[in-house]
This record gives C-alpha cells, sequence and structure tokens, in this order.
C-alpha cells in the first residue's frame, strides 16, 4: 500500500482494496504464518452472497480472516492511528503485527480500534492487519432468531484514521465524540447546545481552543462559539458550549430538509494550528406525538407513511457498496414517502446521511428480535448495541424514534413451563426497562418504541404496551391470519384500550412474487393482485384513523431469509420492489396516494408477459383491437388497473380508446381484450391542460378456446395444475396458466383433486421449495388422483412434458420464525404412490415411484415426442398401481 501522508488535522481513508481472505478456523494465526490459499477480496465483502441462495439448507455461520499489508508513514510516529470500521458480523477480533489490538461484539454498529502501540513505523516496514469475524450463532449475542439472513464478513467500510494526539473523541463508542442538542426550536429562533468529548494522549497538559461554527447552506456562519480549555497529560475530558441562538431559522421538514452545518475544530491555543475538526449536520425542527391527532412537525400534521428496509441486495448479499443504498433512500423519497424505518438493526452511516438530506424521517432500532437469553452477558450486549446505536447516529435531524424489541413475544420460551415461562416475560420487561431508562437518559429528545407483533393481549400481559412512549404494530391479518377486514377494528381497539398510547403500524404487507399473477387472487397465493389488494386496504384504513401515527410498509425491497422456502425460496418477497430494487405495483399505489406532484401509472406494468384463454364466442368484447402484425378477431379479455392521483384516466388500446375511468381510491380500471402478438397500451390523464401519459407493450400468448381454431394457430400450452394462478417465466418466454376440468375441444383434467396441505395459509399447494429449479411454482401445485389429461389437439406432431414432484413426507416442518399464524413442528406423512403414465394408448412410464426415485420436493421432468392421428387429440392416462397417482405441470408444443 502506497504511504499515507496526514496534514495538520484529521486524516480519514478507506482501505478497502485488496485484502486477503480464508473461510475457516487457522490454528495458531495470526501469531505465526497460515499455510492456507488466500483469496483476494475487496471491501464491503461477505463470504455468504452465494450459499444462502442454493439448494442446500443452512450457510455457513463461523470463522472467516481477512489480513492486509500496510506500509505507515514514518510521518503517523507522533499522531495517533485507528482502524475504523462501519460493520463487521458479528464478533470480531482486530490483530496489528500479530499482536490483539481490539475486538467488537455486535454485527450492525460501527467501532474504532486504536492501533498505534502495534505498529512499525520504519521506512519500508510493513504491517500486518488481520482480522477475525465470526457470523456463529451466539445465545448471548442478539440477533438469536429473525426472518433475514446473518450475513459474514466485513460487509461495509473500513478506515484508517490518523489524529494528533490532541483529538476529538474516536472510541466513545465511535460516535462522531460530539453530540448537538436544540433544546428550543421555533420559527423565531432556535438554540444550539455543543457537548464534545476530547483526548490528549500526548505526554504534556495542552491548552486548547474549541470553535463551534454553525453554518448554512450558502457556508455563511449564523453562530459560533469558542471555548479554551486545560487537557492534562493522558486524559480525557468533555466541554459543553452554549451558542448564540440562531434567529429566523430555516427549519428542517420533508418538503424542505435544509441542513446546518456544524464544524467543531480544535486548535493548539499558543500556536492557533489546527489539531482536529469533525462535521456533524444540524436540522433545526420540533416534533411531537399524539395520541388522538398523529404526528406533527414543527406543529405541522403529517402521516408517516413509509417503509422498512433491510441492507441486502441481490447477488451481493449484505456487502453493498454506498452508492446502491443511497439508490434506495431515493427509491423511498420517489414513492411520496416520508418515513423511514431502519430495521431492524442500525444499517450504514449513508443511510441516515441521506435521509437527512432528503427529508425521511426514520426510527432506528437494535436487533433484539424474536426472544432472549436470560444471561447477564445478553443484557450487557444489548444495552452496549443500543448505546452505540443512540451515541453514533445522535446528530442526525432525521431520526425521532429509537426502537428495540421486535417482535419479542413472538417464540417464547418455556411454552410448556407456564410458571417458568412467566418468569422468563419478567425477565423480558425488566430488560425492556432497563433500555427504555438507558434511552431516556442518552436522549431525552427523541421517542421510544417497541414493536409488537399482533399478539395484543400477551403484549399488555407482560406489560410491554406501558414501557416506551409509543407503541409499534407489526400487523399481517389478512395474510398470516384472519382478513383484511380485521385490520381496522384491531387499531380501534388499540386506542379504546389505550387511549394515551400514540400507536404506529409498524410492520404490515404480503408477499408478491412478480412471477405469479391470479384473477382470483387469495390469500398465500403470492400474487401482486392479492398483494396490491392488501396495501390498498391497509392503506385506506390508516389514512382515515388521525389516531394512527404512522405506517410502514414491510418492506421496500425484498430481502434475503435462508430458512424460508415457498415460490421464491430464500427471499421474503413483501417488498413492493424486488431484491434487485424493481418497482412491484404496490409501489405504484403508493405514488398514486403519497406524491403531491400529478401521477399516472400503469399499475402492472413490469408484467409485459401475458397469456390467456380466448373469450368464449370469438371475442365477447364489443370492441376488438389488433395486436400489432397480427390478424383476427380472438382476444382474451382480462381486468386492467391504472394507478393515478387525478380525477380518471383513459386506457387506449392497439389504437383503440377503451373510455374514461374514474379513479376510485386512486384506482381506474378497465376490462382490456388482448390480442394475440404485442399489444400497445396507452393510459392518458389531463388536468390543468397537461396531459400525463404512460405507455407499455404487452406480448400476449393467446390460446385458442377450441384447439383447432383458425384465426388463432395453436403453437403451445403450459398448464399448472391444481392451481388458480399463473406462473411467468422469463427466461424460457412462457405463460403457465391454470388448469381446468377438460371440455369437448378444448384440453384439461380428468379426475381427481388439487393437492391441499393442512398447515398452509393457502387454499391449494404447498409452501415447500422445490429442489432441482428455479421455478418452484411450477411444481408447488398439482392434481391428486388424476385419471386423464385430455387437449383435443389437430393431428400433428408434438411435444409434450409432464411435470411431477413428490409433495408429502419428508423431514418434519418446523414453524419458522416469520410464520406468524403458523404452528409448531408438524409431521408430514409421506404418501405411497406407484402409477403407470399412458400416451394416446402407448406405456411412456413404467411404476413411477416419485419418493423412490428422486426424493420428496424435487422436480421431474418428462419430455416425449408426440404424433397425433386419425382427429383423436392427445390423451393421456395414468393408472394407479398403489397410491393416487399426481401430475403437476404439463406442457403441449407443436412442432
Amino acid at each position: 500500500m502506497p504511504v499515507l501522508a496526514a496534514g495538520n488535522g484529521r486524516l480519514k481513508i478507506s482501505v478497502n482494496e485488496a485484502w486477503q481472505f480464508y473461510k475457516g478456523e487457522i490454528p495458531q494465526f495470526p501469531a505465526k504464518v497460515a499455510a492456507v490459499d488466500w483469496e483476494t477480496v475487496s471491501l464491503p465483502h461477505t463470504w455468504n452472497a452465494e450459499d444462502v441462495m442454493d439448494d442446500k439448507p443452512g450457510y455457513y455461520r463461523g470463522v472467516g480472516w481477512y489480513r492486509k499489508m500496510l506500509h505507515i508513514s514514518p510521518s503517523y510516529k507522533d499522531k495517533d492511528v485507528f482502524l475504523y470500521f462501519e460493520g463487521a458480523n458479528q464478533e470480531v477480533e482486530v490483530y496489528v503485527n500479530g499482536q490483539k489490538a481490539g475486538e467488537h461484539i455486535g454485527g450492525y454498529t460501527r467501532f474504532s480500534v486504536p492501533i498505534k502501540k502495534y505498529l512499525k513505523f520504519g521506512k519500508g516496514e510493513q504491517n500486518e492487519i488481520a482480522v477475525k469475524v465470526n457470523n456463529r450463532f451466539n445465545e448471548d449475542i442478539p440477533t438469536l432468531t429473525a426472518d433475514f439472513t446473518f450475513f459474514g464478513g466485513i460487509y461495509r467500510d473500513v478506515y484508517l484514521v490518523v489524529t494528533d494526539p490532541v483529538h476529538i473523541d474516536l472510541t466513545d463508542y465511535a460516535s462522531s465524540g460530539i453530540y448537538i442538542t436544540t433544546p428550543e426550536v421555533s420559527k423565531e429562533k432556535a438554540t444550539v447546545k455543543v457537548a464534545g468529548k476530547l483526548v490528549n494522549s500526548s505526554p504534556q497538559k495542552r491548552r486548547i481552543k474549541v470553535v463551534t461554527t454553525v453554518k448554512d447552506k450558502q457556508g455563511k456562519t449564523v453562530t459560533e462559539k469558542a471555548t479554551v480549555v486545560q487537557l492534562a497529560a493522558g486524559t480525557r475530558t468533555t466541554i459543553n458550549q452554549d451558542l448564540k441562538p440562531v434567529k429566523q431559522p430555516n427549519l428542517w421538514s420533508p418538503e424542505d430538509p435544509y441542513l446546518y452545518t456544524v464544524a467543531t475544530t480544535v486548535y493548539d491555543a499558543a500556536t492557533g494550528k489546527e489539531l482536529d475538526q469533525v462535521l456533524n449536520p444540524l436540522g433545526f425542527r420540533w416534533f411531537r406525538f399524539d395520541p388522538k391527532e398523529g404526528f406533527f412537525l414543527n406543529d405541522k400534521h403529517y402521516k408517516l407513511i413509509g417503509a422498512s428496509r433491510h441492507q441486502d441486495f441481490k447477488g451481493l448479499g449484505n456487502a453493498v457498496p454506498d452508492a446502491r443504498q443511497i439508490q434506495d433512500v431515493k427509491l423511498l423519497k420517489e414513492m411520496g414517502a416520508n418515513f423511514l424505518r431502519v430495521a431492524h438493526y442500525p444499517q450504514d452511516p449513508v443511510i441516515l446521511e441521506t435521509c437527512d438530506r432528503l427529508g425521511i424521517l426514520t426510527a432506528v432500532e437494535v436487533p433484539i428480535i424474536n426472544r432472549i437469553t436470560e444471561s447477564e452477558a445478553f443484557a450487557d450486549n444489548s444495552k452496549r448495541t443500543h448505546l452505540e446505536m443512540i451515541r453514533q447516529n445522535y446528530n442526525h435531524p432525521s431520526v425521532i424514534i429509537w426502537a428495540y424489541m421486535n417482535e419479542i413475544l413472538l417464540r417464547p420460551r418455556y411454552k410448556d413451563e407456564p410458571e417458568r415461562q412467566q418468569v422468563y416475560f419478567h425477565n423480558i420487561a425488566k430488560l425492556a426497562q432497563e433500555i427504555e431508562d438507558l434511552t431516556r437518559k442518552e436522549d431525552p429528545y427523541r421517542y421510544t418504541m417497541i414493536p409488537n407483533h399482533g399478539a395484543y393481549e400477551l403484549y399488555n400481559k407482560v406489560g410491554l404496551t406501558k414501557i416506551p412512549m409509543l407503541v409499534g404494530w407489526n400487523l399481517y391479518l389478512g395474510w398470516y391470519s384472519r382478513s383484511v377486514d380485521d385490520f381496522g377494528p384491531f387499531l380501534d381497539q388499540h386506542h379504546r384500550d389505550m387511549p394515551e398510547k400514540p400507536v404506529l403500524v409498524t410492520e404490515y404487507g404480503a408477499d408478491a412474487d412478480p412471477r405469479i399473477h391470479s384473477f382470483t387472487p387469495e390469500r398465500f397465493d403470492k400474487s401482486e393482485e392479492y398483494a396490491s389488494m392488501f396495501h390498498e386496504v391497509y392503506l385506506r384504513e390508516m389514512m382515515k384513523r388521525p389516531f394512527v401515527a404512522a405506517g410502514m410498509i414491510w418492506n421496500l425491497a425484498d430481502f434475503n431469509s435462508e430458512t424460508r422456502g415457498e415460490t421464491m425460496p430464500h427471499i421474503n418477497n413483501k417488498g413492493v420492489t424486488t431484491l434487485d430494487r424493481v418497482p412491484k405495483a404496490p409501489y405504484y399505489y403508493y405514488q398514486a396516494h403519497l406524491r403531491q406532484d400529478p401521477f399516472l401509472k400503469i399499475a402492472s406494468r413490469n408484467w409485459t408477459l401475458r397469456g390467456g384463454i380466448a373469450d368464449k364466442a370469438e371475442g365477447t368484447a364489443s370492441i376488438k383491437p389488433v395486436a400489432n402484425g397480427q390478424a383476427g378477431n380472438s382476444v382474451s379479455t382480462q381486468p386492467f388497473k391504472v394507478y393515478t392521483n387525478l380525477s380518471q384516466a383513459e386506457l387506449i388500446v392497439n389504437g383503440v380508446k377503451l373510455g374514461m375511468q374514474k379513479a376510485v381510491g386512486g384506482v381506474s380500471e378497465w376490462q382490456v381484450p388482448f390480442a394475440n402478438g404485442i399489444n400497445q397500451i396507452e393510459a392518458v390523464a389531463e388536468d390543468a391542460g397537461n396531459l400525463y401519459k404512460d405507455f407499455m407493450e404487452v406480448d400476449f400468448r393467446l390460446v385458442p378456446y377450441q384447439l383447432n381454431a383458425n384465426d388463432v394457430p395453436f403453437e403451445e400450452l403450459n398448464i399448472l395444475l391444481g392451481s388458480k394462478r399463473m406462473f411467468i417465466d422469463e427466461l424460457n418466454q412462457q405463460v403457465w396458466l391454470p388448469d381446468q376440468a377438460y371440455r369437448a375441444g378444448g384440453w384439461g383434467h380428468v379426475g381427481g383433486e388439487i393437492f391441499t396441505f393442512k398447515s398452509n395459509r393457502q387454499s391449494y399447494g404447498t409452501d415447500k421449495s422445490i429442489f432441482g429449479t428455479d421455478n418452484d411454482p411450477i411444481y408447488q401445485t398439482q392434481q391428486v388422483g388424476i385419471e386423464k389429461y385430455k387437449a383435443d389437439v389437430p393431428d400433428g406432431q408434438y411435444e409434450i412434458t409432464l411435470h411431477f414432484a413428490e409433495l408429502t413426507g419428508g423431514e418434519p416442518k418446523e414453524a419458522l420464525p416469520y410464520n406468524l399464524g403458523g404452528t409448531e413442528a408438524e409431521e408430514e406423512k409421506a404418501e405411497e404412490r406407484i402409477f403407470d403414465v399412458y400416451v394416446n394408448g402407448l406405456l411412456v412410464l413404467e411404476d413411477l415411484n416419485l419418493a423412490r426415485e428422486y426424493g420428496v420436493a424435487r422436480a421431474v421432468a418428462k419430455k416425449m415426442p408426440v404424433t397425433v392421428t386419425g382427429s383423436k387429440g392427445l390423451e393421456i392416462t395414468f393408472e394407479a398401481k398403489k397410491g393416487k397417482p399426481v401430475l403437476n405441470g404439463f406442457q403441449l408444443r407443436k412442432l
């Protein structure tokens, strides 16, 4: 590494490049040179970016070693030198030249390690930095369980920091060492207080001057304070400064996030030489939560609507560069949101910096989730992490809430020991009170909150609704349990029972796999349509209740949860954008309701590959637009939504106007007749003489109602048996349609019933992940006891593919942490089935035993050519020898 030279003040420079990495324990390292195969990596880095997405259950949780050689300038010999880590998960030991320089516990907060006394400063000398990171499960470190992945590694930036021996403290819980408060703020004036922690590590007493300067956006000084102090050798001290009030301050708000800059500069009092400087943001604002009327900022009422955010990104795990994280906050702002719940842990410093700059109010929380360990070490680690969170983020004007203990009663211990469980509950409440008291002492200006899951009576009984200043509820009525119609009454019950407690909806959402669609959406089908309905209901109910201070979507983006199965294994699909931040339909719904500028968007604008069956009577729609380059009148009529905050909108399909529709609750709807091929769709609205438009093209795969129809030649059929939803396979450009009972001239199954599993929340299929495929929805539903599958195709050459998976049996399935409505571990009885399969009388599969030959939940696809003659069509027969035959998917392609 090249020599780094410091000037008079502080030097901070990243050291992210060219680290050596090894996954695993290395005996006696770093005391002895390790004979292992090192891999060169750059930071941020995680060792779990790939193994959390494979078919193998679990991911590596253990030790990883990082090392790097640093050449330190001889000019640093009389200075203090630190390594500053923005985040490494979760137990860290730092070694310099074989000697342990420091350690840190906790995967989501920053830490600073003084390294000067271990360094070699000679010309040409190399210093070996070695960092041991461990993301193992540890009963004494939160988080114990959660619905997200505990990625290991040094996954945020690392800096080398060089200071004069007299400097602002870097080791006060890795904070800036400066704490700014604004005890009085109004439109007329604002007062500023600054507390600074100073260090003199030199062997001499030093007389210094500390100057705090507040500058506006133009760099003009609006107030300033100088303080002269004596610092004894080898000591730390705190200075307090009351600055002259700022008159007519520019107030910070979501509409105008005006930021001042506070520069705290340390000088040698005798020579005037600058020794150190730290910059902090300052936003003048005041706020309050009212249990009847909600939230007020600068005496203006705001309904806080936004989202929570996890920090991982597709292909990167949690090792996400700053630029990508900034884009997340911009994505939230563009949605029209004014709030971010930084959940479930403190995140990269750039997140709150961007929230300050863009005007996004925030809650930040520590990762105590689902359960606690009743040990002194767990309590100490929890409180220390909480203290780190507060001090590191103290000066951000965007932060208004400190939170802790998310859904802490979700997985209570001692379920079968009632008396012992009461002790456990008492210890949770005791720790909560200790954290609450710590927070109020550290920061009396902000609010505190515990986000609870929907077990209303339990949280009241344990006392967790009484301890914090705000009560948060994570509510999934209509998803994990019950109905969306129960959401509003739940809020009313809180307000009725606890009229003195402000209420926030800290989580709500429904999974949306953007590959899945349904025109008969239902709970847990993973369709965008059900998720859209869910968000429409929840937002409407929150907006009409003034006492609901806030609503926080779970989640801004899909995120990794390695233990999940379902349609997209290892992913929680509740984001309003995908894991790589492509907006889903609900994102546009929020834009229509939250943005102040005129807005118009096709709801399903990313659903560009569609399909459907032609309407029965050769296109029953009165308007029959012709798709680009296609002839014929057959169409498939399907519902279609546009989201807008304008009064009405018009839809034009393939040049034909389908009429103007009023926007009801931000939604305009039409029945669109899709023709085969490329359909051009334009939504248009007018406001104050200005036109607003949105456009998309849909490649529509029209399946003829009668397979021998002349105007739509038959090409292919992709069918999900036992399903009520559609699946879009973008990679293979295939549209999979739900099955139907056989009808003459068409296709469909004969006999049997759809597969259901008793613990599922949906009425069909399984939520197991399927091995050997990325297209899990093809195999997660099936027809059980099927007798035949028929397709009345014209004579010719075809290729058929039969898709199977055994959905019963396997290991007992434990109720996962996120399963808010589920049961505990549940035995699943394996079905014994052996059957033959005939195609037009020819035996093609004999004694098929899926479980024995392939195992449980393994994708099996059998492809074969077929010749259809004699106008007999295609008939596939299933003959049972033991148990009931099954079929999961059926494909038919004309050759």
